[in-house]
């Protein structure tokens, strides 16, 4: 235990650099959130497809959290409300009321195809519409799943990190 002791105090921390702060405009009521957020999650119908990338982003590899951005568990503690999936007629009414939970300044990312224009899952009889139709949505990220990547980018124009 002692030998591995003395290699980290010889060796530091040893971690990549920051890719480049991403390009484009940060939305105005991030600006009011300072320079972290609190992220709560809502599945409002998808095949986890998107859950599985966003346990990616969050973990050792991609480390979102380096960034200011941290899981939470109640939308009362969360700044950013991120869906993915296209809204189910059983998911509406609990989106709505996680919506109208969140304190502001509060911001939406729809995070998916399917949260974005319903996917695959366009014209399902269980399928109301996309977020947007259900709840103001501020920013949207494409793809079928988005790649950790593309989440920790979006994620970081949230924090201006």
């Amino acid at each position: 235990m002692l030998a591995l002791w003395r290699k980290i105090r010889r060796h530091g921390t040893v971690a990549e650099p920051a890719p480049p702060r991403p390009e484009g405009g940060r939305p105005p009521a991030a600006k009011a959130l300072g320079g972290s957020i609190q992220v709560r999650h809502v599945d409002a119908g998808s095949c986890n497809g998107c859950e599985v990338e966003i346990a990616s982003a969050f973990g050792p590899v991609y480390d979102v959290e380096r960034y200011g951005v941290r899981l939470v568990a109640s939308p009362r503690h969360a700044d950013v409300l991120l869906v993915t999936g296209p809204v189910t007629r059983n998911m509406a009414e609990p989106l709505r009321r996680t919506y109208e939970a969140l304190p502001g300044p509060k911001l939406v990312l729809a995070l998916g195809d399917c949260a974005r224009n319903c996917g695959l899952f366009a014209g399902a009889y269980g399928v109301i519409g996309p977020v947007s139709d259900v709840i103001p949505v501020d920013l949207e990220l494409s793809g079928c799943p988005p790649r950790p990547e593309a989440i920790v980018e979006a994620l970081r124009k949230l924090t201006g990190r």
